[in-house]
């Protein structure tokens, strides 16, 4: 296990539960357990020297390119800081690290503080330039993983305000779209909003048990049986990576962990040849890497070496390393514009998992 781990985390071992479980009036009901769920297989990947090393290099990458104001940012000019802060607070946390804790606990409490200062009074997360539900949604996230493993009473407040928002914003369908209002639905901000939900409902926010199923619902309702993959949204668009990762990583973390289409869903991500120069690379496996993470067993084990050897030893000139200076980063495989802080975060999350420290991602 890595050196850097705080204290607080000795128990985030894998485990069914939260690390501090919710009444059992505000937790989510799943179906009932079924021998098949019951039997989660033994996750003994071991994360080696060469691959802690790395994360250790790009957590102080990550931590060189925090601005002043606790926030990170594309790395290409001031945008999105809302998400961007939220995706490296997952690494971190992915890494070991909370607020006050850890080597970089001064960095993840910074980067906490600042989303908490863009929660405005209706609960939306924004910096007052460019922002929207998606930008909202993986802030929620990290906020509430950071709450569930603090208890921070100043963080309660603010993460009952978001969550509060994602309820309202809901539509009939039980999707969310990009603005903050009820419109139609789309299977990419759904996911973050549904995860959301979740992750706070984890913590002890009290959260509709109608606001779960519904999303649940929507999610399940862009399943294309033809090809076992998902869509964008019902009805319409040809399924996709990246859309068929979100789907049944939030159907498992919703505990639909024995839905038919995650199985399937599954089968249709290993058929594809895993291309990191295809489009969506990078965004879709921050979704399918802990999608067979909570399948576990043989699935998780060829998932994960496939893209270990795809992020440190096939990468070539876009995995960046320093000796002098301990740090290391990748610019996006994909080439998607958003920027190495963005691949570097998702990267180094996926390659901490075996750490074990999410407990989101906990069966």
């Amino acid at each position: 296990m890595p050196t850097f781990k705080p204290k607080l985390l000795a128990a985030a071992a894998l485990t069914v539960l939260p690390l501090i479980a919710p009444p059992a009036a505000l937790r989510a009901a799943p179906p009932p357990a079924t021998p098949q769920a019951a039997e989660i297989p033994r996750d003994d990947i071991v994360v080696d020297d060469r691959t802690e090393t790395t994360i250790k290099g790009a957590l102080k990458w990550l931590a060189s390119k925090q601005q002043p104001n606790g926030s990170w940012n594309t790395g290409r000019g001031n945008d999105h800081p809302v998400a961007m802060t939220g995706y490296v607070l997952m690494a971190f946390m992915a890494g070991g690290q909370l607020p006050g804790e850890g080597e970089f606990g001064k960095n993840v409490t910074r980067g906490m503080n600042y989303l908490l200062s863009c929660v405005r009074p209706d609960g939306y997360i924004t910096n007052g330039g460019e922002s929207n539900m998606y930008n909202h949604g993986i802030a929620s996230i990290a906020l509430a993983e950071l709450y569930g493993q603090t208890r921070d009473p100043k963080l309660k407040q603010k993460l009952d305000l978001a969550i509060k928002l994602i309820v309202n914003c809901q539509n009939q369908q039980g999707g969310w779209r990009y603005r903050p209002a009820i419109v139609d639905g789309d299977i990419s901000v759904t996911v973050l909003q549904l995860v959301a939900a979740r992750a706070a409902l984890n913590s002890g926010i009290e959260v509709p048990q109608q606001t779960i199923d519904r999303g649940v619902a929507f999610v399940k309702s862009c399943y294309d049986a033809r090809s076992g993959g998902f869509v964008y949204q019902p009805h319409g668009n040809p399924p996709g990576f990246a859309r068929t990762a979100a789907a049944i990583y939030s159907l498992q973390v919703c505990g639909r962990y024995d839905e038919p289409s995650v199985e399937t869903g599954r089968d249709y991500l290993l058929k594809r040849q895993l291309n990191p120069s295809g489009e969506w690379f990078t965004y879709g496996n921050f979704y399918a890497a802990p999608a067979m993470y909570m399948i576990g067993g043989e699935t998780w084990r060829e998932w994960y070496g496939r893209l270990k050897k795809t992020l440190l030893e096939d990468a070539g000139g876009k995995l960046r390393q320093d000796a002098a200076s301990g740090m290391t980063y990748w610019e996006p495989l994909d080439g998607q514009g958003v920027g190495p802080v963005y691949a570097t975060a998702v990267y180094t999350t996926i390659l901490a998992m075996p750490y074990h420290y999410i407990p989101l991602y906990q069966r």
